[in-house]
């Protein structure tokens, strides 16, 4: 029942975003990147989690570059996808990422993995999805990659999400984990579950 919830709620997301003007896109990213450099979490962390998005995902590069230039380590995810588990890697540009067999973006194998269990530096992970609810959990695309990975992460999370695809609350099972705050074009939310779901 809660499978077809959520991809029904997918379809429907996926669909308006697809459909998306495309300078009303740019607009908002932007947007949505100049809110993240207000954050005090973005400020004073040394590690910086993002996502290589794909052409309807908000694009976080311009959060990158302004890491790159504020000497902070940048760090994109390699995915396995036999096992649905994912590892992030430091890279020191943007041009290090290259496509993997999908067409995703992703850095070198063998460039440094980040150990999101032991390292003690300030860290903050910019988490995309198809929508989020008031809670911080999200919709992605049902793979489960993030919620592996974040219950074991114990730095800031940040959903990044357009406002209007903010729900009252979204379909969720017992190994869905939310985010602590909410980052939009019209600024930033914080959850009211957020490290409740993880350790």
């Amino acid at each position: 029942m809660i499978r077809k919830q959520k991809d029904d709620i997918r379809e429907e997301y996926k669909t308006l975003r697809s459909q998306m003007d495309p300078e009303e896109k740019f607009r908002r990213d932007s947007a949505v990147c100049q809110a993240a450099e207000g954050l005090v979490s973005f400020r004073y962390a040394e590690y910086v989690l993002l996502y290589a998005a794909t052409d309807d995902e908000i694009d976080v590069y311009p959060i990158a570059k302004s890491a790159f230039e504020k000497g902070k380590k940048v760090l994109f995810p390699r995915c396995d996808k036999k096992t649905h588990t994912m590892e992030y890697h430091i890279v020191n540009s943007l041009d290090e990422l290259k496509p993997d067999s999908y067409g995703l973006l992703e850095p070198p194998e063998d460039a440094p993995i980040y150990d999101c269990v032991n390292e003690t530096g300030g860290a903050v992970c910019f988490v995309p999805g198809l929508v989020y609810d008031k809670a911080g959990y999200r919709l992605g695309y049902g793979k489960g990659f993030y919620d592996r990975y974040l219950s074991q992460f114990s730095g800031c999370t940040i959903g990044v999400v357009y406002s209007d695809y903010i729900l009252p609350e979204v379909p969720r099972g017992r190994f869905d984990v939310s985010v602590d705050i909410l980052l939009t074009e019209k600024g930033v939310k914080i959850t009211k579950d957020g490290k409740k779901t993880r350790k």
